[in-house]
C-alpha cells in the first residue's frame, strides 16, 4: 500500500514547494493529491487560464519522485462564474439559496454549470492528460457534502419532470404508482409536478423516494460527464472520487461503476462524535474512534468499484468540524493506516500535508504545523511506512460473510422511519459490528452482487426487494438472515399485496400483520435480549425460533433462512451470529472489547482500539492501546 498526502501548492510560497516535496518523499510518501479546489487560480478571469503555477507545481512534485493525483476543481466554482449565472446555486429544502463563500455551491441539475464543468475539465485533461507525473484523477470532491445532493431549484424541478416522463411515460401511470388519488394529489401533466418540499405537512413518500432516486441519478450523470472527458484525454490513468463516511444521499454503487478506484475520507474521531454512538462509547473510544468505523467504510467502498479502493483523506490529528475535536491517542494514525492496508487499500493519503493558518480549516491538523515543523502524525506516517515495507503487498480475499447494503433502503427508512430511532445506517453498522466482534471478516456488497461464494449472508433490512433478489437468496444453501421491514414496500412505496415481507414470504414462511415502534427507553424483556425500537406481529405456521417473555415470536427459521421481526439488540445479534457461524462451519474468535482482527491473503492483523492494554487469547499476548500485531497466516 502506498502512502500519500493532500497538498495545496496555491496556499504556500513557491519557494517552499521543492522542500515540501523532498520532505514528503523522505517521510515515505509517494502520492500527492492536488488541485481539487483551485478553479479561481487556474482561471482567474473568464476564459483566461493561468497554467504556469500549476505546471511548475506538478513538475516540482514529479521531480521529487512523487506521483500526482489531480483533482477537477468543480466543487468550488469561482465568484465570477456564480455572478454570471446566479441560478446555478442549489436551493435548500426551505427555499433558500446555497450561496457563495464556502464550497459546493452548485446544483447538479443546472445545465449551464454542467457545461462550464465540462469546459474546465476538458481544459485540464488536455493540458495534463499525458503528463508522466499524473497517475490518477479525482472527480470533484466529496459529492453531497454539506447536504448538497438534494436541490430544489428551478433547474432541478425541470430536470425532475423530464426524469419522471422517462420513468412513467404518462401522468396517469405516475398517479397510479404514487397513489395520488389520496388527498386529491393527481396530476394532469408532468409539468404540474414540483419537488416534494414546502408542503403543508409531509409530502407523499413515493414522491420523496422518486426525488431521491432522481437526485442520485443526477450525481452519477454529473460524475460520468467528467469521467468520459478524462478517459478521452488521459487514457491509462485511474479515476477516483472521494466518498464520505456514513453518507447515503446518493447511490455510491452507481458512481462506482464509472470509476476505477473508490476512495473515501476517513475521520474516525469526528464520525464517532457526530453520529448515534452512546455517551459511554464516545468516552471509551474518545481518542481512537469506534473499532468498526474505519473498517466498515473500508469494506463498504471496497464493494463499490470491483474491489479497488483507497483512503484519500486520513485524519492525522484533531479535525475542525465535529462538535468536539480530540487528538488521536499516540499510535492511532499508524494503526488506522495499517488497518486500511489489512482491508486491501491501494493507498492511504493523509489530509493534509501542512495545517493551514487561514480560512475555514485552519484548526484541522496536518502532518506539519502551520510553521512547517512536524506534527505528531509525521512520525506515525514514517512508522507505518516501515511496517508496510516489511510485510510487503497485501491482497484482499473473499470474506466468509456478505452484508448486503442498499442505498435505496436508506432512503426508504429515512423517508418513513415510523419511529425516530429506526436508523438504517445504525442497523447495518450494528450487524457489521456484531460480526467483527466475533472475529469475522465481512464483505459489504450491493443487492446486485453475486452471493454464491459466501458462507453466510446477512440482510439487515431491504424494504424494496430488487427484481431477482429473492430468487438469488432462494438458490443459496447457507445461512441467511433477513432483518425487520424487509419486503415491506413495493418499488413505488406501497405496502405489498399480501403484506410484508412481500417477495420474501415464501422464503421465510411468515406474514407481518402489524408493526409498532417503541419509544426510547422502552425495553420489553426476552430471554437474554430485549425488544426495543421496533417489533412486528407475525402470522406463521412455523414455531418461532425465539420469542419474547410474553410468547410473541421474534425470530423465525425456514430451512436456511431466518427472519428477525424486531430491531435486534447487540445480545440478539451476537446469538444469531453464533448460530449462523456454527451452521456454516465458520470459526469465531473470543475477542476482548476493542480488539479487532482482519485477514489478508497472507497475513492476520490484530488491532487494539481499547484505551487500555488487552490480553488477546488467540495471540497469547497482551496488546498495548493503539497497537497492532501482524503475523503470516
Amino acid at each position: 500500500m502506498k502512502l500519500g498526502c493532500c497538498y495545496y501548492p496555491e496556499h504556500w510560497p513557491e519557494e517552499w514547494w521543492a522542500d515540501d516535496a523532498a520532505r514528503m518523499a523522505a517521510m515515505g510518501l509517494s502520492l500527492v493529491r492536488i488541485g481539487e479546489f483551485a478553479w479561481s487560480r487556474i482561471e482567474p478571469e473568464p476564459g483566461q487560464y493561468d497554467w504556469d503555477w500549476l505546471d511548475r507545481a506538478i513538475e516540482t512534485l514529479h521531480a521529487a519522485g512523487l506521483k500526482v493525483i489531480l483533482g477537477t476543481p468543480t466543487a468550488t466554482p469561482p465568484k465570477w462564474l456564480v455572478d454570471q449565472m446566479p441560478d446555478m446555486v442549489a436551493i435548500d429544502e426551505q427555499g433558500r439559496p446555497r450561496g457563495f463563500g464556502s464550497r459546493r455551491h452548485y446544483c447538479f441539475s443546472h445545465e449551464g454549470y454542467r457545461a462550464e464543468c465540462r469546459r474546465i475539465v476538458t481544459a485540464l485533461a488536455e493540458r495534463y492528460g499525458q503528463h508522466p507525473g499524473i497517475v490518477m484523477w479525482q472527480t470533484d470532491n466529496e459529492y453531497g457534502c454539506h447536504d448538497t445532493v438534494l436541490s430544489f431549484s428551478g433547474a432541478a424541478a425541470a430536470a425532475f419532470r423530464d426524469w419522471l416522463a422517462v420513468r412513467y411515460g404518462a401522468p396517469q401511470a405516475l398517479n397510479e404508482a404514487w397513489g395520488n388519488v389520496f388527498w386529491s394529489m393527481e396530476y394532469r401533466s408532468f409539468d404540474e409536478v414540483d419537488p416534494p418540499h414546502l408542503t403543508v405537512t409531509e409530502a407523499n413518500p413515493a414522491h420523496w423516494l422518486d426525488y431521491r432516486r432522481f437526485a442520485s441519478d443526477q450525481v452519477a450523470s454529473f460524475n460520468r460527464e467528467q469521467v468520459d472527458i478524462i478517459r478521452a484525454h488521459s487514457p491509462g490513468r485511474d479515476i477516483t472520487h472521494n466518498f464520505m463516511g456514513f453518507f447515503t444521499e446518493f447511490d455510491h454503487h452507481d458512481v462506482g461503476r464509472d470509476i476505477d478506484v473508490a476512495t473515501w475520507d476517513s475521520y474516525p474521531l469526528g464520525f464517532l462524535e457526530q453520529f448515534w454512538f452512546s455517551d459511554a462509547e464516545k468516552a471509551a473510544y474518545f481518542r481512537q474512534g469506534h473499532p468498526d468505523i474505519a473498517a466498515f467504510h473500508h469494506d463498504l467502498y471496497r464493494g463499490c468499484s470491483n474491489g479497488r479502493w483507497g483512503v484519500m483523506e486520513q485524519q492525522p490529528g484533531p479535525v475542525n468540524w465535529a462538535r468536539f475535536n480530540p487528538a488521536p491517542l499516540p499510535g492511532m494514525v499508524a494503526l488506522w493506516t495499517l488497518e486500511a492496508c489489512a482491508h486491501g487499500a491501494e493507498f492511504t493519503s493523509y489530509f493534509r500535508w501542512r495545517q493551514a493558518p487561514f480560512a475555514q480549516e485552519q484548526m484541522h491538523a496536518g502532518l506539519l504545523r502551520p510553521d512547517s515543523s512536524e506534527a505528531d502524525a509525521a512520525d506515525e506516517a514514517r512508522a507505518a511506512a516501515a511496517v508496510l515495507q516489511g510485510i510487503g503487498p497485501q491482497v484482499a480475499v473473499i470474506a466468509p460473510v456478505a452484508l448486503v447494503f442498499s442505498y435505496e433502503a436508506a432512503w426508504v427508512i429515512g423517508i418513513q422511519p415510523q419511529g425516530r430511532s429506526f436508523r438504517y445506517l445504525e442497523l447495518v453498522f450494528e450487524a457489521y459490528s456484531a460480526l467483527r466482534a466475533k472475529g469475522l471478516d465481512v464483505d459489504i456488497v450491493s443487492p446486485d452482487a453475486d452471493l454464491s461464494a459466501y458462507r453466510m449472508v446477512i440482510v439487515p433490512t431491504l424494504p424494496i426487494v430488487p427484481e431477482g433478489f429473492a430468487e438469488k437468496l432462494a438458490a443459496l444453501d447457507r445461512p441467511v438472515l433477513l432483518g425487520p421491514r424487509s419486503g415491506s414496500k413495493t418499488a413505488s412505496f406501497c405496502i405489498p399485496e399480501g403484506l410484508a415481507p412481500g417477495p420474501f414470504r415464501d422464503l421465510t414462511g411468515v406474514t407481518v400483520t402489524r408493526v409498532e415502534s417503541l419509544r426510547d427507553g422502552i425495553a420489553e424483556p426476552a430471554e437474554g435480549f430485549a425488544v426495543t425500537r421496533w417489533r412486528e406481529d407475525v402470522a406463521s405456521d412455523l414455531a418461532p425460533e425465539l420469542s419474547d417473555s410474553a410468547g410473541r415470536g421474534v425470530v423465525y427459521a425456514h430451512e436456511n433462512i431466518r427472519y428477525c421481526a424486531i430491531w435486534p439488540d447487540r445480545a440478539l445479534l451476537a446469538r444469531l451470529v453464533e448460530w449462523m457461524a456454527g451452521e456454516a462451519g465458520v470459526e469465531l474468535l473470543d475477542l476482548p472489547e476493542g480488539i479487532r482482527v482482519r485477514r489478508s491473503a497472507s497475513h492476520v492483523f490484530t488491532f487494539n482500539y481499547a484505551a487500555a492494554p488487552a490480553h488477546v487469547p488467540h495471540l497469547g499476548e497482551t496488546l498495548a492501546p493503539a497497537s497492532w500485531h501482524i503475523a503470516p497466516r
